[in-house]
């Protein structure tokens, strides 16, 4: 059976302002890949991510390029797995990962759900809240104060304010600070001891992935996370001493299929494993709570920084996600 292939580039207003050390961005752009055998269609999203040099153009060259592998045909799963020496992990490979998954569901008259012998259930997802002074940062997180789990970007001068400030706002909350890479070694030892101070739970990616090194002598009274240092299964035991957790995020691994694969075997090395998210619609999210069923952080927020999300839509009751309907995707 071949597959034809239509590639959608829709575009998503941010509600406000998304800020992390590395700057801000008021709109969302991703690709849509779509997968149809005549009679069923899969679909599957991506967010192309510049610090991991991707485009909407490279990106949807890269889909592009695959397009004759789907053509001469076969079983949606076994594409699936020629695709993990095809394409390269990354956003790409996720879109069409993820529209194989959505299409053999469908083919197969069941969900996706079922074909990984799961029953999801309903998670708490971080709600999050970007960088600012500590004075609007604490504004806003007040306004969250009642969610159970808070993410915070951080990374800048005047972090130890900031982490304070967001501490006294929500005193309840369980709260992920995510730095982005924007500590160093010389303001590491201060701002973690804040961290520890305040009762925080996780921190995501304090160093630079090409200089995180210093977390080997580090000492680290609250679990850090490896984010932009981890994106596929791949050198996981090279992190294990550095981190004490990892976050999996399907732009990453490039699809499903490896975030399950990452995810066991974070789990081997007895790492925590946080399943987190770029900022996308509800089609993104969708597969990546099938691997955030049984994680320790679950980071899926991204439709509730949008100002409209796609139809259907996951359903959100507060910071509290259920899983997909079929309708949308699985």
């Amino acid at each position: 059976m071949q597959y034809n292939l239509n590639l959608l580039i829709e575009r998503y207003p941010i509600a406000g302002k998304f800020t992390i050390s590395r700057g801000s961005k008021t709109e969302a752009v991703i690709v849509v890949c779509e997968l149809s055998d005549g009679i069923h269609a899969g679909h599957g999203e991506c967010v192309p991510y510049a610090r991991y040099g991707e485009s909407i153009e490279s990106v949807s060259e890269q889909i592009r390029a695959v397009e004759p592998l789907l053509k001469a045909g076969g079983s949606a799963e076994a594409l699936r797995l020629k695709l993990q020496t095809a394409m390269p992990a990354g956003a790409a490979r996720n879109a069409v990962d993820c529209a194989l998954w959505d299409l053999q569901a469908k083919q197969s008259g069941t969900t996706a759900a079922a074909l990984l012998n799961l029953t999801p259930r309903p998670l708490i997802t971080a709600i999050t809240v970007s960088i600012d002074t500590p004075e609007a940062m604490a504004a806003a997180t007040a306004k969250l104060a009642h969610h159970p789990l808070i993410k915070v970007k951080i990374g800048g001068e005047n972090d130890a304010d900031r982490i304070r400030a967001v501490r006294a706002a929500a005193p309840k909350a369980q709260i992920i600070l995510d730095a982005n890479e924007g500590w160093n070694p010389d303001n590491f030892a201060g701002n973690i001891g804040v961290a520890a101070e305040c009762n925080i739970a996780l921190i995501e990616q304090p160093l630079p992935s090409s200089d995180d090194s210093y977390l080997l002598q580090a000492n680290r009274p609250v679990p850090v996370c490896a984010d932009e240092s981890a994106h596929t299964s791949e050198g996981l035991e090279k992190l294990k001493d550095r981190y004490d957790a990892v976050n999996i995020k399907l732009d990453k691994t490039g699809g499903l299929t490896e975030a399950l694969i990452m995810r066991d075997k974070a789990r081997s090395l007895g790492l925590q494993v946080m399943v987190g998210c770029m900022v996308g619609s509800s089609l993104a999210m969708a597969p990546a709570l099938m691997v955030a069923q049984d994680a320790d952080f679950v980071d899926l927020d991204g439709p509730l920084l949008l100002t409209k999300d796609r139809e259907p839509a996951l359903h959100y009751d507060g910071t509290t996600v259920s899983p997909p309907l079929p309708e949308l995707w699985g």
